[in-house]
């Protein structure tokens, strides 16, 4: 078990200019009753397991509903640190903007927990932090009220850049939150309609939706690039190729059999409803930015039009598409990873239920007991470091839920323009 040094090292970290996630890193979630309504960490962790930008990441759930960024900064040496991540990102400013006009004195009680927050991962060996702003309250639905949406709204800007400010004095990295948010809230809402909220039912707690625009703002700061794969085709020789994480199983007759261990990020629900990841995809550059999978091919007319038959859908493209390349993640939101996600990422949820116990209850009350029974702490030791396993254990099982995918992807020419020929 990795132990605590923060009253005796004074670690000093680089300024991340090009922070990056590295093989094994173990990554802490931070946050308030948002980061512990277990959505958007989930959605993080889906993406580092199965999208996997780096091998063997492993991930830690530690949001605390109502709390404040002064409460984290005094809880996360058991609550945290004592499982040793090396990446950390946290999500603090909704609840410490008390959910009323800015003043002087909010401002400099969250800017100086923020600084002793950074400060204090440093010391303890944090090599990668990601100081996450606040996201937005929903513009119709808090408190039923527009006006008090727009009031709030502006208290959250201030903690925004408030929480940027201190990224940059600290040399560590900027999550912004907030500005996609409110970005893809105002278009959702003209999709559809002033009923659909991007930040809930109450206006604070996201639905899926909501959480997947958090999401979004985590991975980027993370430096995750996006390239999930890219499979190439020959149609005049029959050839394929693939990068890392996908293996040619064979390639003949324009039908490519391949084998995954790098998916794709899936997307469910009705796009019109807040409790599905597909209404917001259309306004936010999740596939573009962070999900690429690509099939392209070559030695095809330009002008033909041609069918690609993934898993149990086809779309027609032209040959001009195909050797510019398509996006599989983004055309075929139905496809064959879609249940395997399905099924890790209920692996990975009951990790983080686990994990919402572990911080809030287990590890956190060690200070009570020794504060009554110091005599105990060798026997607490113990029992932390069997905490610390049984989670690295729930982490390996979330870990192992993603299973190498086998799948056919078909491309055929069905139409030669001004040739005449079918």
């Amino acid at each position: 078990m990795m132990m605590l040094t923060m009253a005796s090292a004074a670690i000093a970290a680089p300024a991340q200019d090009t922070p990056r996630l590295q093989d094994g890193d173990f990554v802490a979630i931070c946050g308030d009753s948002i980061t512990e309504e277990r959505i958007y960490s989930v959605y993080i962790q889906d993406y580092l397991l199965m999208c996997r930008p780096a091998a063997n990441l492993r991930t830690l759930q530690a949001g605390w509903d109502g709390e404040q960024a002064p409460g984290f900064q005094r809880r996360m040496e058991y609550d945290v640190l004592t499982l040793g991540p090396d990446v950390a990102t946290t999500c603090y400013g909704m609840n410490d903007g008390g959910y009323s006009p800015m003043t002087a004195e909010k401002g400099e009680r969250y800017r100086d927990s923020q600084r002793a927050i950074v400060k204090t991962f440093k010391e303890n060996g944090v090599r990668f932090i990601v100081v996450g702003s606040p996201g937005c309250v929903d513009s119709d639905t808090f408190n039923n009220n527009p006006a008090d949406a727009v009031m709030y709204n502006k208290t959250l800007a201030e903690m925004r850049d408030i929480a940027r400010d201190v990224a940059k004095e600290e040399g560590v990295v900027f999550a912004n939150v907030y500005d996609p948010m409110m970005d893809v809230m105002a278009k959702t809402k003209a999709r559809y309609d002033r009923s659909y909220h991007l930040a809930g039912v109450h206006g604070v707690h996201p639905d899926l939706n909501g959480h997947l625009v958090m999401a979004y703002a985590f991975l980027k700061a993370l430096g995750c690039d996006g390239d999930i794969g890219t499979i190439t085709v020959d149609m005049a020789s029959g050839h394929a190729q693939a990068t890392a994480g996908h293996k040619i199983l064979s390639a003949a007759n324009g039908v490519i059999e391949v084998e995954s261990s790098r998916y794709p990020f899936c997307f469910f629900g009705d796009p019109s409803k807040p409790k599905s990841t597909r209404g917001v995809i259309e306004f936010l550059p999740f596939n573009e930015e962070l999900n690429r999978f690509i099939l392209a091919a070559k030695n095809i007319d330009a002008d033909a039009e041609c069918k690609v038959t993934w898993g149990d859908a086809a779309r027609l493209y032209t040959g001009a598409d195909l050797a510019k390349g398509i996006n599989l993640a983004a055309d075929f939101l139905d496809n064959p990873f879609s249940e395997p996600f399905r099924r890790c990422e209920e692996v990975i949820l009951k990790q983080q239920v686990f994990e919402t116990t572990l911080t809030r209850r287990l590890l956190h009350n060690i200070p009570d007991y020794l504060r009554y029974v110091p005599d105990a702490k060798e026997d607490l030791d113990n029992v932390i470091e069997k905490l610390c396993q049984i989670d690295k254990e729930m982490a390996a099982a979330s870990s192992a839920g993603v299973v190498p995918v086998r799948h056919s992807i078909k491309i055929e020419i069905t139409h030669i323009r001004d040739k005449g020929i079918q």
